[in-house]
Formats: C-alpha cells, structure tokens, sequence
C-alpha cells in the first residue's frame, strides 16, 4: 500500500474528486480527514467509507476553507486523532462568479477568490506549520485547473483564482523544499462531478466527450491516481510543478465558450455565482447589455 501509515486531509471531500480520493487514500492505507463545508455529503462519505471497512480511518469536519479558525481546526483533528500529517490537498472548489467582467460584483469575486485561492494559501500556511513541527516532510497537493493556464479555459474570475492557485505553488514550493514538503498542483480538465455536472450528468458527460481529444470524459478517479501519485513517495523528486490530468485538452487548445457552443463568456446571458457542492443555491440574473 502506497500511503501506509500516513495521514492525509483532504479539503472538498466529500463528494466529486474529492470524495474518490479520499477512497483512494484509504484503499491504499492511509487515515483521512475529510473537511467539507456540506454536511450532509460529509456523512454520505463516512458511511460510504465505513460499508468499505474504513471506520476508524476517517473522520469529518464541517469546514468552510475561506475562515483560518476552520483550516486551523480541521489541522488539529488529523494530528489529534492520528498523531502527526504527512499529506493536505487543498481541493475544496466551487465554480464562482459567472459572466461579463463588466458585470460582476465585487462580492462574487471576493467569494470565488476566498474559496479558491485564500482556502488554498490557509491550508498550506497550516499544513505547512504541522508538517514542519513532526519532521516527517509531506506533500501538498492543490487543485488548480487548466483554466489557470490561459485564457479562454474558464470562467474570468475562476481562472484568476486559479491562476493564482498555479504562481502559490510554485512560491511555496521554493519556501519549503528544505523541509522536505513538496508542493504541487493538479489543473484538471473538464471531469464530471456534482460541481460540473448542473444537474444532468447525462448531458454534462455528452458535452464534456466532446470537448478534448480523449473520447471519453473525465472522471473524479482519474484525478484521484494524480492525488496518490503526488501524495506517495513515488513523486518525491516533484515539487512546485502543475500536472495538468485534461485528456489533451490544452494540447489541443482549451477555448471552452467555443467548445461549449456559448461563442464568449462577455455573451452570456446570465451573470452570477456558481456555489457548487456546498449546498448552497447557485444564483444567476440576467446578464446587463452594455
């Protein structure tokens, strides 16, 4: 088992990659804390975790990423319950403000970048700090995207947080090597989970098929074999890198409004903020012409 004997958190998860991940990790020996802001998913985890024998293996803590009381708290669970933290993967994600930049409110952004960026910087500074005190080294893993890698892969605002997500690894990375953690990130491409699939998975999976030169589309376990790879010490020489997981996507060049049929994101009707998985109601209105 490749994560014998380690201790991993895993923000987001509770469903999507975050969820299979976790499965993951436990399937190959690991202790997870699971750190999730719905609780309702959080419990469908551990059950599911525990219909696998993986009981005593993991725990859940509500947690919203953007608040360092949370981060701090869902730190001390992992090391409380299972004596020191050897992994964090800073995965927790929502889809954010939506629409005409021209058009977006200053609290959309503050929400997507709170969520996407800030909870990623909060759970390196944490992970970072107990990692340092056991000695052990470790590994951080952050989910970014291919939408951080260039325009045209996303939403605005989301691949700006992204973008940032892509630069703090790399800087970290730096910052800790001489403490043996290492710290990368995952850009996914179009994988169908409870934050992309809008309700229909069936259509979602249609339009996501066709979207990459893979012929089929991206699953959460796809995402999760990159997690292990990063987490186990098969990658102990990689650090500060981004290991886009897209089925060709961006060697094929994102341009995702084009692949979507939606022309640009300045032509979208609607303008909002996608909440994702976090129980919370997406909220869109119409898109102001200018």
């Amino acid at each position: 088992m490749r994560l014998k004997d380690k201790v991993a958190v895993i923000t987001g998860g509770a469903s999507g990659m975050g969820r299979a991940t976790t499965m993951r990790f436990l399937d190959e020996g690991a202790s997870v804390v699971v750190a999730d802001y719905n609780e309702d998913t959080g419990k469908q985890t551990l059950a599911i975790a525990a219909e696998r024998g993986f009981r005593e293996q993991v725990r859940f803590i509500r947690t919203d990423v953007a608040k360092e009381a949370d981060i701090a708290a869902m730190i001390e669970l992992a090391v409380s319950q299972y004596g020191h933290l050897d992994v964090v993967f800073n995965n927790a994600g929502v889809g954010g403000a939506l629409g005409p930049i021209w058009d977006v409110e200053v609290g959309e952004w503050d929400y997507t970048f709170d969520v996407l960026a800030k909870g990623v910087f909060l759970g390196i500074k944490h992970g970072a700090r107990a990692m340092k005190r056991f000695g052990r080294g470790g590994s951080i893993i952050n989910t970014a995207s291919i939408a951080g890698l260039s325009g045209g892969g996303g939403p605005l605002v989301y691949s700006a947080a992204k973008a940032a997500v892509i630069n703090l690894t790399k800087g970290a990375a730096l910052q800790l090597a001489a403490d043996r953690i290492r710290v990368n990130a995952i850009c996914p491409g179009g994988v169908l989970t409870p934050l992309t699939d809008r309700g229909d998975p069936a259509a979602a999976a249609k339009r996501m098929e066709q979207m990459q030169p893979w012929p089929e589309h991206g699953k959460p376990e796809h995402i999760a074999g990159a997690a292990l790879f990063l987490a186990s010490d098969d990658s102990m020489f990689v650090t500060g890198e981004a290991l886009v997981v897209d089925g060709g996507l961006t060697a094929a060049g994102p341009d995702i409004w084009r692949r979507l049929g939606a022309g640009r994101e300045a032509e979208l009707p609607q303008v909002g903020v996608n909440r994702g998985s976090t129980g919370e109601k997406t909220s869109l209105r119409p898109a102001r012409k200018i």
